[in-house]
């Protein structure tokens, strides 16, 4: 009667637990298209074009009097954006594991994001000053969303699932983009055919992807549940600045040093992977001479192959653990980079090898550091962990463009720039090879599993 008892208790949690995963992937599913729609191929361009149009004779716009040149605008934006998310980040993940309830402040963040990104719409004329306001606020929302979703997977997930639900996770999230990202170019490349301006085409695809964000939302904040707060963590304590959390954060974080070492490592190869996404069209346009729809076409393959990628490393990760599939990746870049160099220009059909290339690693290398690290976190601090590694993931990507920009400065050849991020992903991997995984989860208190 005992045994039996025992047997249908641990059969309703765990099927609990897939319930809640599978709400949990819709998230991915859900702000997804934000990253790929409104980030990386629509707004950027967008928003420059209404800065130019409110731009004076010289080219600079003046928000709060500070001459801007039009050019500059999107960037520092962005940049504005990475702070304010890294004030906020450290507030919320400890009032999340100080309270438990992570529920509510993931649904603020999901639908103030969504709703920034909804109300881009009315981004026509010359409005740049909105849409900065807009874009600040609804990349901050993503990041402290994304902290919050991302600290649910080590409770939701046993320590032997979590490399294949962060992979799913990952999958989720790439199918999304792509599959928005077809509709909305069909509207984009389309808009004659259907009635609209070019301007109008873009501002209904920011709309969309806010619309979607918002709506898929739901699934997740449906079927995830607050678990309360962590014993010993009162729910009563007051709150501090950022600034001061987040030193609280590092300063526990120095009790934990092998954990600490890992987010170093990860810290390193992830500012090669962000430099990547974000140069590479750089780099096909500048130094082999592609056009713009053979860049989207790139950036539309890189979405559909990193599905299949991020599903065939979390298999990898079961047979031979996520630290040494994480490595192979990292070797699989290097490689990629290498021939990217020696790319010949105007050759679109090896490009989009590169792209393909990309698309089979960068999924798998995220969703698998996503799950690796969630064993590394102390219990009851999850979210407040994960705001330190969303951190590194948004906010400490800087040291590639850098790179980049520097050696392309003092060489004059993309070429040199592109094989210059080799470096983050040697010194990622030396770096990861490391860091003794099992002796960390142990030391954070966590039970480590068969395969890691």
């Amino acid at each position: 009667m005992g045994t039996e008892t025992v047997r249908t208790e641990a059969a309703d949690e765990a099927a609990g637990r897939r319930r809640e995963q599978r709400g949990w992937y819709f998230y991915d599913w859900a702000c997804s298209v934000y990253s790929t729609s409104v980030l990386t191929v629509f707004l950027g361009p967008y928003l420059t074009s209404v800065a130019e149009e409110a731009a004076d004779a010289d080219g600079f716009v003046h928000p709060l009097g500070i001459p801007v040149r039009a050019g500059s605008f999107f960037a520092y934006s962005v940049s504005l954006s990475v702070v304010v998310a890294v004030l906020v980040m450290p507030l919320v993940g400890a009032a999340a594991d100080r309270t438990g309830r992570k529920k509510p402040l993931l649904a603020a963040a999901a639908y103030t994001g969504a709703a920034a990104t909804t109300a881009m719409f009315l981004l026509d004329g010359d409005r740049y000053l909105l849409g900065g306001l807009l874009l600040v606020v609804a990349n901050a929302a993503q990041s402290v969303a994304m902290m919050l979703y991302n600290s649910y997977l080590p409770q939701i997930a046993a320590p032997e699932e979590r490399d294949a639900v962060s992979s799913r996770g990952w999958a989720f999230g790439y199918a999304s983009g792509s599959l928005m990202l077809v509709v909305n170019l069909g509207l984009y490349l389309g808009h004659d055919s259907f009635g609209v301006s070019e301007g109008m085409a873009v501002r209904i695809c920011l709309a969309s992807a806010g619309l979607w964000w918002g709506g898929f939302a739901l699934v997740p904040l449906l079927r995830l549940r607050d678990r309360g707060p962590a014993a010993g963590r009162a729910a009563g304590q007051g709150t501090t600045s950022g600034f001061r959390q987040l030193a609280a954060t590092l300063r526990d974080m120095r009790r934990h040093p092998l954990t600490l070492a890992f987010l170093l490592a990860y810290l390193v190869y992830n500012d090669g992977i962000q430099t990547v996404i974000t140069q590479a069209s750089v780099y096909g346009s500048e130094e082999l001479g592609l056009s713009q729809a053979t860049l989207i076409g790139a950036v539309l393959l890189v979405q559909v192959l990193a599905v299949a990628g991020a599903l065939t490393m979390g298999r990898l990760a079961r047979i031979y653990g996520a630290k040494r599939t994480i490595l192979g990746s990292l070797v699989a870049w290097t490689v990629t980079l290498a021939a990217g160099y020696f790319l010949p220009a105007g050759a679109p059909v090896w490009f989009f090898v590169l792209a393909a290339g990309i698309g089979l690693v960068l999924g798998g290398s995220q969703a698998l550091s996503r799950s690796l690290f969630s064993h590394l976190v102390p219990p009851g601090k999850e979210a407040e962990y994960f705001s330190a590694y969303e951190m590194s993931d948004r906010g400490m990507s800087w040291l590639g463009p850098l790179l980049f920009g520097l050696t392309y400065q003092l060489t004059g050849s993309y070429r040199d720039a592109i094989i210059s991020l080799v470096a983050f992903f040697v010194i990622g991997f030396i770096l990861l090879a490391r860091v003794p995984v099992r002796r960390a989860i142990s030391d954070a208190g966590n039970r480590v599993p068969p395969t890691i």
